[in-house]
């Protein structure tokens, strides 16, 4: 039991401490061996103390890389979100700029109704003899010197020429025999 306990605790010590000793030969051989049990301990202390901090730098460095992961997915995270409220805002413009026309488009249609209504107000009728005098003179005018609003058509005035129908024009440019053959054939 006292053996298995000197294996245990002092075995490897003892054997290297030896084996130094054997080799270095000291003066004092005692003290050589405490001195140099001291330092193996102490050794020993700081390697396990080396190897925790191994293992904490290691732990520690992968917290940074998770912490890491976790800050890019954030960054992504917040660059989609940014994309989302700018492609949201870019809608709502959008539906302000579309309602702000239909708004236009009520307005320039209410306002050509009332004008359409006070053009159907202005027109003669059979009852109103004295209006229809008064645009009797205008009636040689073209629409455009009627009208004065914007946009409004401006067209010259044509004169249609009677032209001649073709059963009123003689035949005299056929050749003779082709006159003949016309008349037979001509429906009566």
């Amino acid at each position: 039991m006292e053996s298995t306990y000197l294996q245990k605790c002092l075995g490897t010590c003892l054997t290297q401490g030896l084996a130094e000793v054997a080799r270095i030969r000291p003066v004092d051989p005692v003290e050589y061996l405490a001195l140099w049990i001291y330092k193996y301990k102490e050794n020993v202390t700081m390697e396990q103390l080396r190897q925790k901090e191994m293992a904490n730098l290691e732990c520690e460095r992968e917290l940074a890389l998770i912490e890491q992961e976790m800050m890019e997915r954030l960054k992504a995270e917040e660059l989609l979100i940014q994309q989302q409220q700018l492609a949201f805002q870019l809608e709502l413009e959008m539906q302000e700029k579309e309602r702000q026309r239909v708004e236009e488009l009520h307005r320039a249609q209410e306002q050509l109704e009332k004008e359409m209504g006070m053009n159907i107000e202005n027109i003669p009728t059979s009852e109103d003899s004295s209006h229809s005098e008064d645009i009797t003179p205008d009636s040689g005018k073209t629409l455009a010197e009627i009208s004065d609003r914007y946009g409004a058509p401006n067209l010259s005035r044509v004169e249609e020429l009677d032209e001649p129908m073709l059963s009123d024009t003689p035949l005299s440019w056929l050749p003779s025999e082709d006159c003949a053959s016309f008349r037979e054939h001509k429906p009566v």
